[in-house]
């Protein structure tokens, strides 16, 4: 009837967007291949997959190294700038007191 809305058939997604995938050629020993498939089968998942996690794995093992590598470097540099842990509090405290008073 005029006035009243059309009914529109939508259809639910149910099913999730689809992983951009890029195909990639490369040569594995034959231990790392067989290493590779036991996991893929002990695991339960393809060969594409357990590659995917061991990447995402050895990324993260690297960023948590680097960030040791930076926290020792500014261990170093306290050390030898004599920076103990009273003198940073002693700073930290200096720098609110100027910020309550409106300088920079």
């Amino acid at each position: 009837s005029p006035g009243t809305l059309a009914r529109l058939n939508v259809w639910p997604y149910h099913t999730p967007m689809p992983k951009m995938t890029v195909r990639s050629t490369f040569s594995l020993d034959p231990e790392t291949a067989a290493s590779l498939e036991r996991l893929a089968r002990r695991w339960g998942m393809s060969r594409s997959e357990v590659l995917r996690r061991a990447v995402s794995a050895a990324a993260a093992a690297e960023e948590v190294d680097g960030a040791s590598e930076a926290l020792a470097a500014l261990r170093t540099l306290q050390q030898r700038l004599g920076l103990d842990e009273g003198k940073a509090e002693r700073w930290v405290a200096e720098l609110r007191a100027e910020r309550k008073r409106g300088r920079p």
